[in-house]
């Protein structure tokens, strides 16, 4: 599962080989669903739509279930991250988390349509979530030790490239055969949908959970098989104790970490920003531009294929320039994309009127296609590049601690946004006036990149 390769500094260093390398990429094909299926494209909408009382309630429910589940990611990832370091091996701790996170999916398919309490279907997006989050936090830990750090940029843009495909891949599934159209109880590609699923029922739109759940547990399993992990530390006794002690030592010592600190802070927010137009876009096209999930589904298939173009073409120039400068123009792609989606209703695009409720105009249909196609190719750039440049400012060793406190301040702001947006929604009754809060969140992101560090730690010190 292994072979050898020359090091930096000229000795011989084991590296996973090629079926150790593909099993790590498939974790992304793994997980892409969650994100496609569940957070953006075809859950969320439906949620919003038909399981909550209205769009503006469930928009607003939604961000507290995305809230919740982001605040305990927060709270525990750092704490996980070092004990994993402190211990060695990570793919328990993948293996138990992706349960977690197939149990919540899976409970999804209980999300009927107008549910008469929302309570239980939250809970499960929270656990979902959770796990989800929690099995990339130890997957990420995985990379440096696969492959030299020349590699890194390819490996990275890769596996997110392959997981946008997997994303691609599952909302065909789901788009083409499983969910039919209200109208004509036929799905996308005009056939009557597997298993009997019902239109009134939303059947097809439920699937989504389980569906996605299964997808987990099949390409999780060359992971297991393939990947070469961290040998196992030796147990040594008060090994918790310690981890919190050191822990808390990184966290005071943080602010001194210039490069470091700034990274953590501007990824915080711009990947909050992110993950707000990914939970939030499918969302608001339902309820401003008041698009069915099977138009919200060709909006995801057009940023999938994007996103997995983009990943490939980032990691690519990531190798070439390093990560930093693919960081930069992505931010500003998705600023504009941002400004794009916010700028559109069903008469308006880029906030000039264009024809009306009477006679409609499909130029607003196309601006947010076109946006949604910049956020895929952008923001799988984005997430690729981001893992390379954080594995450049940390010694290997601490690369576990690293990604645990990568994925706090990833959630640090990860429960406030969603919140801040649930309460921008609900206090403004306006989905368009909601969603603001995102442009403002890139642009002090970007503000924080000029005191990161371009160059590897160790090459720097």
């Amino acid at each position: 599962m292994s072979g050898a390769r020359v090091a930096g500094n000229g000795a011989t260093k084991a590296y996973a080989d090629r079926k150790g390398i593909w099993g790590w990429m498939l974790f992304d094909w793994a997980q892409q669903p969650f994100h496609t299926l569940i957070i953006t494209f075809v859950f969320a909408p439906y949620f919003a739509a038909y399981v909550a009382p209205d769009a503006v309630t469930g928009q607003a429910m939604w961000g507290y279930a995305i809230g919740i589940g982001g605040f305990f990611i927060a709270i525990l990832a750092p704490f996980l991250g070092a004990y994993a370091d402190a211990t060695g091996p990570r793919k328990p701790w993948i293996f138990g988390l992706t349960v977690l996170g197939f149990l919540g999916c899976f409970a999804l398919w209980n999300a009927t349509p107008n549910a008469s309490s929302l309570g239980p279907i939250m809970i499960a997006v929270a656990v979902a979530l959770i796990g989800v989050e929690f099995a990339a936090v130890f997957n990420n830990a995985m990379m440096p030790t696969l492959v030299p750090r020349s590699e890194l940029g390819k490996l990275s843009g890769s596996a997110w490239g392959l997981g946008y495909l997997g994303g691609l891949v599952s909302l065909i599934i789901v788009l083409g055969l499983l969910a039919a159209q209200p109208g004509s109880g036929k799905t996308l590609l005009g056939l009557d949908p597997l298993f009997g699923f019902s239109a009134a029922g939303h059947e097809g739109d439920r699937a989504a959970g389980p569906l996605t759940a299964l997808w987990m547990a099949v390409f999780m399993i060359p992971l297991f098989l393939f990947t070469p992990d961290t040998p196992r530390v030796a147990a040594r006794k008060g090994a918790v104790r310690e981890t919190l002690v050191e822990l808390g030592q990184t966290l005071r010592s943080l602010p001194r970490q210039t490069s470091f600190f700034s990274f953590l802070m501007s990824s915080m927010i711009y990947r909050d920003s992110l993950n707000a137009l990914y939970a939030f876009g499918g969302i608001y096209a339902a309820g401003v531009l008041k698009w069915s999930i099977i138009d919200i589904g060709i909006f995801g298939i057009i940023g999938n294929i994007a996103g997995a173009l983009g990943a490939w073409f980032g990691g690519r120039m990531d190798a070439r320039f390093g990560p930093k400068p693919v960081i930069v123009i992505c931010i500003v792609v998705l600023s504009f994309a941002c400004l794009a989606i916010i700028s559109t209703t069903p008469t308006e695009a880029f906030f000039v009127t264009v024809g009306s409720a009477d006679a409609p105009s499909g130029l607003p249909s196309i601006v947010f296609y076109i946006a949604g196609a910049m956020i895929g190719a952008a923001g799988g750039s984005l997430q690729a590049a981001s893992r390379t440049l954080l594995v450049d400012q940390v010694h290997p060793n601490d690369v576990g601690k690293a990604f645990g406190l990568y994925a706090l301040s990833g959630r640090a702001t990860a429960f406030i946004g969603p919140l801040a947006i649930a309460w921008a929604t609900a206090i403004s009754d306006s989905q368009r006036v909601g969603v603001t809060p995102i442009i403002v969140l890139f642009v002090v992101a970007a503000l924080l990149l000029p005191y990161v560090r371009g160059t590897p730690a160790h090459e720097s010190a």
